[in-house]
């Protein structure tokens, strides 16, 4: 492969030219996570209104987090070859293309294709964002800016409940304006991108993208996950079906290692999954991922539909778990700043989030607010200590050239944990809310042909004494979820106890004439090996990677 035609060192930018820079960024950021959140206390009624089924609103979720999935690690591979500020642009484009597609469907089936293909531009817009602060702020510095990237996803996360809740409440607008809400707020990221965002561009020629190697990776998961939707409910889990649907997941799945290991430009290098830190944070991000979205997506249903309260009151209940997010992202960002040291923090914020989960597995349909919400607090702290600071372990171990394969490749995997999370989680949820609403009506002497066996989620529809039951299943059967949520966040406890303690580097590469040359250079005058990074300790790295 020929050598990069452009490799200039860009000069490095004040904090007044990273600030705005930034801006543009978190806008981008915040509308990616607003088309998720937004829809999160809104989707009852949404499929309500559109006649839709249980299992296709666990699948308007898993669309858009499968889709955003498979594309990331080649938005991730493209950033490392190709302008990276353009491929952003592109991304939003492809975002805007999406949600206007999501806001005119009129059935459910045409929501989750239209979702899916907005969960392209989510992939891109979530990656891009990451490997771009990457390339502007080093390792040590970034901590301090998580601040920002927590309050972005807290502002998200709180205003999208409430803005969606507000959208369907208000007869003039209507629930597709969920959709078209954050059409305008991308269009102004494009723009000030523009003016703000200036990174250097490393050119490559007779590049090659490992399409074929992505595709595997897409279609293995895709068949996985369509296998967890469906069985227990059109097929037994001992089946035909099981067997080839698990069995053709694993061979596509099988093939794409393979293949990612002969390619030239793989989308997922195997180079770097294989480092310990690597590895670490992506097991770690993948229960973090099944936990926080598998867990989460079900508040809003578990609010209005087991509790009663309307999109507005179900937004406004959430916020206990964004408060949480926004003060320990930013407690825990200037702290790792000051001290240089993440593992504490990332092993600390796992145990909390086990704990906030455990707490939330106790609920059911009567449960006092106060308790749910001291949950929902304890959960947003260790999501907000544990999230970004994943991302941040792995981007301190790899050279500037590889920070948009590294960076996506976390993503991608935390990604695949959630859109597993989901699928399995809901697949849970309705199996265990069909089970107890057949129990119940049959027990109340109500005939269940015709209630639909609880797969419409549309509540008025429904007579009254139906109507309490199918409440008190939903609102009994989401703390059984939040369990499995629990026991699957332990994994991510072990993941972040095995982490190597590093520190920091203060430098936004590591030295061009590599770890070897520089751990032999400086051992000798026992400086450090890089910024913030022992000559010891590079010496065991360098051991260990040899």
């Amino acid at each position: 492969m020929s050598a990069p035609t452009a490799t200039a060192e860009a000069a490095p930018m004040s904090r007044r030219q990273t600030l705005e820079a930034l801006s543009g960024l978190l806008l981008v950021l915040f509308v990616a996570m607003l088309s998720s959140t937004v829809v999160s206390t809104a989707l009852p009624k949404i499929i309500g209104a559109l006649n839709g089924s249980q299992t296709q609103y666990t699948w308007v979720v898993t669309a858009t987090l499968l889709t955003a999935t498979a594309t990331t690690p080649i938005w991730g591979k493209l950033a490392d070859l190709f302008n990276k500020k353009l491929l952003i642009q592109v991304a939003i484009v492809v975002f805007l293309a999406g949600s206007v597609a999501a806001g005119f469907s009129q059935s459910a089936g045409q929501l989750i294709a239209a979702r899916a293909f907005q969960g392209i531009g989510v992939g891109g817009l979530q990656a891009l964002v990451q490997v771009a602060i990457a390339a502007m702020i080093p390792p040590r510095e970034r901590g301090r800016y998580n601040g920002y990237l927590g309050g972005v996803m807290a502002l998200a996360t709180v205003g999208g409940p409430l803005l969606g809740g507000l959208i369907v409440d208000t007869s003039w607008l209507g629930w597709r304006w969920c959709f078209f809400v954050g059409v305008p707020v991308a269009i102004i990221a494009l723009f000030l991108l523009q003016i703000t965002l200036n990174l250097p561009t490393v050119r490559r020629q007779n590049v090659k993208i490992d399409y074929l190697g992505a595709a595997l990776i897409a279609a293995g998961v895709s068949v996985l996950l369509i296998w967890i939707s469906f069985v227990d409910d059109s097929f037994a889990w001992l089946s035909w079906q099981t067997g080839a649907m698990v069995g053709g997941s694993l061979l596509l799945l099988a093939l794409a290692v393979r293949v990612e290991s002969r390619a030239a430009e793989p989308v997922v290098p195997l180079h770097i999954v294989r480092e310990r830190t690597t590895a670490l944070a992506i097991l770690g991000s993948l229960a973090v991922g099944m936990a926080m979205f598998g867990g989460a997506v079900f508040l809003g249903q578990y609010f209005q539909i087991g509790r009663g309260y309307s999109p507005t009151e179900a937004g406004l209940l959430t916020i206990p778990m964004m408060a949480g997010v926004l003060i320990s992202s930013i407690v825990a960002g200037r702290m790792i700043t000051t001290s240089g040291r993440i593992k504490p923090y990332i092993v600390f914020g796992s145990i909390v989030l086990v704990a906030g989960f455990a707490l939330l597995g106790t609920i059911d349909h009567e449960t006092s607010l106060v308790i749910v919400g001291v949950a929902m607090f304890i959960v947003g702290v260790g999501v907000g200590m544990t999230m970004q600071n994943l991302v941040l372990a792995v981007q301190n171990t790899v050279a500037l050239k590889d920070i948009g394969a590294a960076s996506a490749t976390v993503a991608f995997f935390r990604s695949l944990g959630g859109t597993i999370g989901v699928s399995v989680l809901g697949a849970v949820l309705a199996r265990r809310v069909t089970d107890r609403i057949t129990h119940d009506l049959a027990a109340a002497g109500i005939p269940t042909s015709g209630s639909g066996g609880g797969s419409t989620l549309n509540l008025d529809a429904l007579p009254e004494p139906v109507r309490q039951i199918v409440r008190a299943a939903y609102g009994d059967a989401t703390g059984h979820i939040f369990l499995i949520s629990a026991a699957i966040a332990v994994v991510g406890v072990v993941a972040a106890l095995l982490l190597r303690p590093v520190t920091l580097r203060s430098s936004l590469d590591l030295p061009d004439t590599g770890r070897s040359v520089a751990v032999g250079a400086d051992a000798v005058d026992g400086a450090p090996a890089f910024d913030g990074v022992s000559a010891d300790q590079a010496g065991r790295e360098e051991h260990a990677r040899r």
